[in-house]
């Protein structure tokens, strides 16, 4: 019934020279099932919804008039009033704002091989657009909603009224909404956004990344930062105290020029742990004991650069189409597994066979 209800609407528009045919445009539209995913984005999800909204209530229409029984009738009346209230378009606009702020960056994050440095520009650049959002979009949120509502003829209520959700007999149990409510929705729903990301992305999190990054070997030390390695150090204080820090800062200034122009040897490496041998190799990291110890540290971080890039990568493998509602407890488990395949390939089954039997008493031996 959607499909056919979208079919007749762009024949209508075709007749009065609206749209224009071509390859490529007029896409089918449809709804996606919702459910909870980690890096994936619903931002696709509430545009259709947006776009289709007219036919969404155009079928719910018919459903609460022809439907199978009376239970179907009801539900789809409910439906209807519910999404044809101001409160619901408001949310909806709401959401569609800042899914399209962060949208670009959960796409990133499951981009292969993603580059850790511009995976971090990408969380400040999506920081910085939810705090503008806060700090200007109000008017133009509350802009877009008044269009819509007078677009699809939904009744928008005085900013200052009161009024209650839903039907009369559930007045009493609804909760009240106000112009002053809504101002706090508003805050508290990108507030929520920033706390997440900063929760994900902590500055110490993201200085220990950029760090780790910056030492990485690949495009000749394209990502070299001293800034950002001296940062990284400074998380180390018993390690780099003020006149070790100071030591630091030569050595990285004779150790870049080194690997880059003197020493080949360093131009075909792959990853810290390839850097750390060659050091001791040809035994520069006696010259340099504080970028080689620096490099150990970075080594021994379970956020290891290698590592969190394959991370991103796999989670698009892990968390595919079949297992869309994964929980995040299980996501680690299955993450830590297909990223330390090595490690668990070493484990023979008779040892995890025998772990198991020895869990719980069981009927047969397994």
């Amino acid at each position: 019934m959607l499909r056919d209800n979208q079919a007749e609407k762009l024949e209508e528009l075709l007749v009065l020279g609206e749209v224009h045919t071509g390859s490529g445009l007029n896409q089918e539209l449809g709804l996606q099932r919702p459910g909870d995913t980690r890096w994936g984005s619903h931002f696709k999800t509430v545009r259709n919804f947006i776009s289709l909204f007219s036919s969404i209530v155009h079928v719910l229409g018919v459903l609460a008039n022809e439907g199978a029984n009376y239970h179907e009738k009801a539900m789809a009346k409910g439906l209807v009033e519910d999404i044809r209230s101001y409160e619901f378009i408001y949310m909806l606009h709401l959401m569609l704002k800042i899914l399209a702020i962060t949208y670009d960056l959960n796409m990133a994050l499951q981009r292969k091989d993603q580059d850790i440095v511009s995976a971090m520009k990408l969380v400040d650049f999506t920081k910085r657009k939810l705090q503008s959002m806060r700090e200007s979009e109000w008017n133009s949120l509350v802009e877009d909603v008044s269009l819509f509502c007078e677009k699809n003829g939904i009744m928008i209520p005085e900013m200052n009224e009161k009024y209650g959700l839903g039907k009369s007999k559930r007045k009493s149990s609804s909760v009240i909404y106000s112009h002053h409510l809504r101002v706090e929705v508003f805050y508290a729903v990108i507030d929520l956004q920033l706390s997440e990301l900063n929760n994900h992305f902590s500055e110490v999190n993201t200085d220990l990344l950029l760090g780790m990054a910056s030492l990485s070997l690949e495009n000749s030390f394209a990502n070299y930062d001293k800034n950002r390695i001296m940062k990284l150090a400074t998380y180390y204080p018993n390690e780099f105290g003020a006149s070790k820090l100071d030591d630091l800062s030569f050595d990285l200034d004779n150790y870049i020029y080194y690997v880059r122009e003197v020493d080949k040897a360093f131009s075909n490496l792959k990853g810290l742990g390839d850097l750390s041998m060659a050091l001791v190799k040809s035994n520069m990291h006696k010259t340099w004991g504080l970028v080689y110890l620096l490099v150990k540290l970075s080594l021994i971080l379970p956020v290891a650069t290698a590592t969190v890039e394959r991370a991103f990568s796999s989670m698009k493998f892990i968390k595919n189409d079949l297992r869309s509602r994964i929980s995040d407890g299980f996501l680690n488990d299955c993450l830590v597994c297909y990223i330390e395949d090595e490690v668990f390939e070493s484990v023979p089954n008779d040892a995890i066979i025998d772990r198991f039997q020895k869990m719980t008493t069981r009927r047969v031996q397994l």
